[in-house]
């Protein structure tokens, strides 16, 4: 099956406008490498490190002999394995005369690998990649279901049946625990970070509590904040930050966390079919990051957040563009009403529209500015009449 993901080769080619350098981050597995390869196509003078070859690594140990006389594009794999190298690009991206454009592949934040936020500040725009999202993988109104259930990662919806899918996340997660994380410079236990990485799964959804977490792991608060910012600078988890301002009703102020690939949710959540998905007391919460991040990967925006009162009025996204605000509702339901809580968040927060996702074929309105959307049209949704972020 060959998928064509057009809009993250635009994000590169726009970024590329401004900057001399591109920063193509996102999860181990997620399609990196194919992309760069897509966009190296098109480039006739171009040069590629692998990282993860040892022959590529050693070229490197003398990284300016090497890379100063380059011209064209020249793409960096995994470049999280070097940090040292960001030292050394910085004054490369700098040289005045050269037309050298620099493509940056990496499956660690910025924030997680030590200095690369001060070396790369100002020289190369940020693209950030997830796995296959609606708009790459469903032509028919049904197809959304299975990329539900797999996740994105490209080897995992690729997989011939649901039983290789599975046996090939649960591989990723292990490959994960016991080689990234040490190479990414961290001294931490692959078993008590699992273990850590599983509560985050049944806790999806939910407000982030690190009292609680250090109790269920007998640790340290601290302890349980570096292991979530770890699995969050790697890309395996999101952090949406509650939205707060100077309104009349209190509000919480605490994180939501979420598994951001569903397939490997459901993998630590030991789901391996839709049969068992549709049984599983996490079936809604599933659901509601899964159309998050299918919102997230279109608008390819970081002004994000969720929001909810202690008077109980919550909205499960909001987001910004060209400075109006809108909302997301995520209902695991077959035909969701509107809500007093909803009216809430119209009237409080200012929304331009709050659209209600949800797994249905229809779409239909609730009001003037309140309606319904089945998540196999967001692509079509999110796609027509935004205004500019």
């Amino acid at each position: 099956m060959l998928v064509e993901r057009r809009r993250p080769l635009r994000r590169i080619r726009e970024t590329f406008a401004v900057h001399r350098g591109v920063a193509l981050l996102g999860p181990r597995q997620c399609g990196k490498t194919t992309l760069a390869r897509a966009f190296m196509a098109a480039e006739p003078d171009h040069t590629y490190f692998d990282l993860e070859r040892a022959v590529d690594r050693r070229s490197l140990e003398a990284p300016e002999a090497t890379l100063a006389p380059l011209t064209g594009l020249v793409v960096i794999d995994e470049i999280q394995r070097i940090p040292d190298l960001f030292t050394t690009l910085r004054p490369l991206m700098d040289r005045p005369a050269s037309k050298t454009r620099w493509l940056l592949l990496g499956s660690a934040s910025p924030a997680l690998v030590r200095g690369v936020s001060e070396s790369l500040a100002g020289r190369v725009g940020f693209v950030d990649l997830g796995g296959f999202d609606l708009d790459d993988v469903c032509q028919a109104p049904s197809d959304w279901r299975r990329l539900w259930v797999r996740g994105g990662l490209p080897p995992s919806y690729l997989a011939p049946d649901d039983d290789g899918s599975a046996r090939w996340r649960e591989n990723q997660v292990r490959t994960f625990l016991e080689r990234d994380v040490p190479q990414l410079g961290f001294n931490i236990s692959a078993v008590a970070l699992r273990r850590f990485w599983e509560m985050v799964a049944h806790y999806h959804g939910q407000i982030w509590n690190a009292a609680e977490f250090a109790r269920s792991m007998g640790s340290t608060e601290a302890t349980a904040r570096r292991y979530l910012e770890l699995l969050a600078g790697a890309y395996m988890v999101r952090i949406l930050p509650s939205w707060y301002e100077n309104l009349k009703k209190r509000q919480v102020r605490a994180p939501r966390i979420y598994v951001r690939d569903s397939g490997i949710l459901h993998s630590l959540l030991e789901v391996g079919t839709a049969r068992t998905l549709v049984g599983h007391t996490k079936l809604g919460a599933s659901f509601e990051g899964f159309a998050m991040e299918q919102v997230l990967s279109c608008l390819d925006t970081r002004s994000a957040f969720f929001w909810r009162s202690h008077s109980g009025a919550e909205l499960d996204l909001l987001v910004s563009r060209g400075g109006r605000r809108y909302g997301f509702e995520f209902k695991y339901s077959d035909a969701p009403r509107s809500t007093k809580s909803m009216r809430v968040a119209l009237e409080d927060l200012r929304l331009e529209h709050l659209w209600v996702i949800y797994p249905g074929d229809a779409p239909y309105a609730l009001d003037e500015r309140l309606s319904v959307e089945p998540v196999h049209r967001l692509g079509k949704l999110l796609n027509a009449d935004w205004p500019e972020a």
